[in-house]
């Protein structure tokens, strides 16, 4: 019995135990990528009389129940906080897909004075870590009069350095010859930005959608920061109460954290054609 050819992206066949090899190295690495989750949601649906400590630990609950997510929503207003998350995330979206799109077009294909030196200043921005500029973030909005508003969580993320970064490379692969084109028929700048060059990276558009929505949904730092009215507590914030008063119920956390992962998983599921094909699309030039 002939196993058959298997051939790897650079043309060079592949063993049988090589491939056995990379599977069980993947399937591995999924292990311990999911393994924490699969925890947490078998804790969230285990009744109140079953050992969720129990040796061997058993992932399977014996009688799955939903009542730990209803008594989330009974202790704090779970949805409330949620929907707060909601609006903060979209907005991170929508702003960062148009203003990283237009930050990085004009960075790739537009000549001006200074675009290296632009260039170098969104790198940089990726090098100073959140904590060493959030006590000026914090002042500014102070002064602006956005302290413990949902508009005071967004303006900060508004714009991400690298989802700048991202665009500016995935505009940089376009070929040059189809702008020239389009210049040549009397498009103006707007127009092979929109109907051009703007349609053609829709990919990491994707990418930069998911990133900005992930990093406005779990960040914890900032709006613990900037917000003191429960009213305005976005999901992570209501979360670490919950966790602070009930630490001794590890469903009610663990029910609380599946509530908070899923928005998270139902967005990639439907974006993931895009993503996939996104992170090729500003891989090729720097």
């Amino acid at each position: 019995m002939s196993f058959p050819k298997t051939i790897d992206a650079d043309g060079r066949r592949i063993a049988p135990w090589q491939l056995a090899l990379r599977y069980v190295l993947l399937l591995v690495m999924l292990l311990v990528m999911i393994g924490p989750f699969v925890w947490q949601l078998s804790t969230s649906l285990k009744g109140m009389h079953e050992d969720i400590y129990s040796s061997p630990p058993k992932f399977l609950p014996s009688e799955p129940t939903l009542d730990n997510f209803g008594r989330v929503a009974e202790i704090i207003p779970v949805w409330d906080y949620a929907f707060n998350s909601l609006k903060v995330a979209s907005a991170n979206v929508i702003t960062n897909c148009a203003g990283a799109a237009l930050a990085g077009y004009a960075l790739a294909r537009m000549r001006y004075r200074g675009r290296r030196a632009a260039t170098l200043a969104f790198i940089l921005a990726m090098l100073v870590p959140v904590e060493g500029i959030i006590i000026a973030q914090f002042t500014t909005m102070r002064d602006l009069g956005l302290n413990n508003t949902l508009l005071g969580v967004l303006l900060p993320g508004s714009i991400g350095a690298m989802n700048v970064l991202l665009m500016r490379n995935a505009f940089l692969n376009l070929p040059q010859e189809v702008e020239e084109a389009a210049f040549v028929d009397g498009a103006n700048t707007w127009q092979r930005f929109l109907r051009i060059a703007l349609p053609s990276v829709k990919g990491t558009l994707a990418v930069v959608a998911i990133f900005a929505f992930m990093g406005a949904w779990d960040d914890f730092l900032w709006p613990l920061i900037v917000l003191s009215d429960p009213e305005n507590f976005t999901l992570t914030i209501g979360l670490n109460y919950l966790h602070g008063t009930f630490a001794q119920d590890p469903r009610l956390v663990a029910a609380g954290t599946v509530i908070a992962v899923v928005p998270l998983i139902v967005l990639f599921a439907c974006l993931q054609r895009y993503f996939f094909r996104g992170v090729g699309e500003g891989a090729v030039k720097g």
